[in-house]
């Protein structure tokens, strides 16, 4: 395979963009610091509100409030002040672009200028030791999603070990994808356990987030950390990339179309004009 240096011409690309283009393509994914950090802040309060409206707990520190939300709300529980954090978050005009924001450099030099975003973005809470909040093994093209996107990845909390997420780097993902075909019905438990030995844990802090392809195998275990887990996830597309069976119009919605596209979009040629 041609190096990205190899493949692009630098005289159209900067240095930085075509090294992380490279370690981009070569392991699928990539860790960066998030651009917005107020941008950032401003999130982690407003999940930190609504946990502390929804729990009755006063707070001043929003870590240390995150990291023992397995003090304040029961397994049983969990979902319902999930959904209501979420729905709460999304409901918010700003929540979006900001979201956005966190990562416009590095998806404009992974993905493009011209982007269609996620509608609403996901929250995802993991208390320790539970169970039910658990994302087997699985790559997203197996239900539906565009092999075009990536998904951003951003942690409210210091994540790592099982209080984060596993991925498996590209090279690896397409060695173990050959043999996918012998795990049909069987259950995701066996198909972790072939690929565990080269899966990899991220560590990832907060003022970081992760950019990821997900047509690569990842997930989550049992939590076995002390803290709780919080993070959330979008997806993001080259607009005029292909589509699979979430649309845009339905799941996603264009953010950055420039006005040239805009225009030829909206363009007829006169009525009797033939060329």
């Amino acid at each position: 395979m041609l190096r990205a240096t190899e493949r692009y011409d630098s005289d159209f690309l900067e240095r930085e963009e075509l090294r992380l283009v490279e370690d981009f393509e070569e392991r699928g994914y990539q860790i960066f610091d998030i651009e917005d950090r107020s941008g950032l802040e401003r999130i982690r309060r407003a999940v930190a509100n609504q946990l502390s409206k929804e729990t009755g707990t006063p707070f001043e520190d929003i870590s240390e409030l995150l990291n023992r939300a397995g003090d304040l709300v029961s397994v049983a529980d969990l979902n319902s002040v999930r959904l209501a954090i979420f729905n709460a978050m999304n409901r918010e005009k700003w929540f979006r672009p900001t979201y956005y924001k966190l990562a416009r450099r590095v998806l404009a030099t992974l993905v493009g200028n011209e982007l269609a975003m996620q509608r609403r973005i996901n929250l995802s809470i993991q208390l320790p030791g539970d169970d039910s909040s658990l994302l087997p093994v699985h790559s997203d093209v197996w239900s539906g999603d565009s092999a075009f996107e990536v998904v951003v990845w951003i942690p409210l909390v210091d994540c790592y070990r099982t209080k984060s997420m596993f991925i498996l780097p590209r090279k690896l993902n397409d060695e173990h994808s050959k043999h996918l075909a012998e795990f049909r019905g069987k259950d995701t438990e066996e198909l972790f356990r072939a690929i565990e030995p080269d899966v990899e844990w991220l560590t990832v802090s907060v003022g970081q987030g992760i950019i990821f392809t997900h047509t690569l195998m990842h997930g989550n275990r049992r939590n076995e950390e002390d803290e709780a887990r919080w993070s959330m996830n979008c997806r993001f597309k080259s607009l005029l990339s292909p589509y699979d069976t979430k649309r845009l119009g339905e799941f996603f919605e264009p953010i950055t179309l420039r006005a040239a596209t805009r225009l030829g979009m909206t363009y007829t040629l006169p009525e009797g004009f033939e060329r």
